[in-house]
């Protein structure tokens, strides 16, 4: 097994490798006087692999590379999921691994927030209107009017770092927050209430919005099916900024149409892009956003912040990392 041990500051070599993300403009900005390099494809990250000491990647990692790669001490992911590494292997190989989880929690916990707040205002037919050039007018039957959140009931499923944070935005518009979490014991986010996932389809005839925030794991895949949707209010909303095999979609397709509940949002569908032939991109009752809910032009200083102090803790000697994983 190698030593875990970095090398000095001025011996170190750090590969940046993703599609899109600028991360070593961002680290140069730091003037840290670590030697760094950046890749565009899988291919690259493969010829750089065997000179770097630490790989900052997410998509682009193959576990292979732990093989390809005898300098290898660290990898920073990108991504707070890491269903990509194995771990296994990671231990064999005596390699660090770290994610990013909360690197964008606040830019997902607002974009859900966002999509709660499009839909209670009507904004995303008023989208669909300025296209149409029709300038729609006043409404008499007050249930098809916008509406206040105030007083209303949001269910967050899955209170981690993300559903907290929407909870305190949610709690700045006077909405009633409830929750589950896969261990209420841990408390968190000021919420009026915790509860195991398992007490989900008591929870869901109070609720207004449902928000999912969870990670996607054998017991949250299609957690929300055609049985979860009809315990639902026909005025509920269904908010997804989780991932899109968290929800049957089929179940909510047929729920929308038949107007069992009211709209829903997504960021995440279960197959992306989401095809064309899906029922979804027409539905008026429906705002759809391309998995940007993570998106925010701070992500690479955020992933920074975490990589840095990785590197410090390695360099002092410390077991610990922030978000380890290995």
């Amino acid at each position: 097994m190698p030593s875990t041990s970095l090398p000095r500051r001025d011996e170190l070599l750090i590969c940046f490798a993703h599609a899109a993300y600028r991360m070593k403009d961002a680290f140069l900005r730091r003037e840290t006087g670590i030697n760094a390099v950046e890749v565009r494809s899988v291919e690259d990250l493969f010829s750089v692999a065997p000179q770097a000491h630490v790989i900052v990647a997410s998509g682009f990692w193959r576990n292979e590379l732990l093989d390809r790669a005898p300098n290898l001490r660290f990898v920073q992911s990108i991504s707070a999921g890491t269903d990509q590494y194995d771990l296994e292997r990671f231990r064999e190989k005596g390699v660090r691994l770290a994610s990013a989880k909360g690197a964008n929690a606040n830019a997902v916990a607002e974009h859900a927030m966002a999509l709660i707040l499009a839909l209670s205002r009507q904004l995303h037919t008023g989208r669909d209107h300025q296209k149409e050039k029709h300038w729609r007018g006043m409404i008499g039957d007050p249930a098809k009017r916008e509406e206040e959140l105030g007083g209303k009931t949001l269910l967050i499923v899955g209170l981690g770092t993300i559903g907290a944070r929407l909870a305190q935005l949610a709690k700045a518009f006077d909405l009633r927050v409830i929750a589950t979490k896969r261990d209420p014991s841990t408390g968190g986010g000021g919420v009026e209430s915790i509860h195991p996932h398992s007490e989900l389809h008591a929870l869901l005839p109070q609720a207004d919005i449902v928000a999912l925030t969870c990670p996607l794991t054998p017991e949250t895949e299609d957690l929300i099916d055609a049985n979860a949707l009809s315990l639902m209010k026909p005025s509920a909303r269904l908010i997804n900024v989780a991932r899109g095999k968290v929800v049957d979609e089929e179940a909510l397709i047929s729920a929308l149409q038949e107007g069992k509940i009211a709209a829903a949002a997504l960021d995440v569908t279960r197959e992306e892009p989401l095809p064309h032939t899906s029922p979804l991109w027409s539905m008026r009752n429906v705002l759809l956003t391309p998995h940007t809910a993570g998106e925010t032009s701070r992500y690479e200083d955020n992933v920074l912040d975490i990589l840095m102090e990785n590197l410090e803790r390695l360099w002092r000697g410390e077991s610990n990392l922030r978000n380890q994983v290995v």
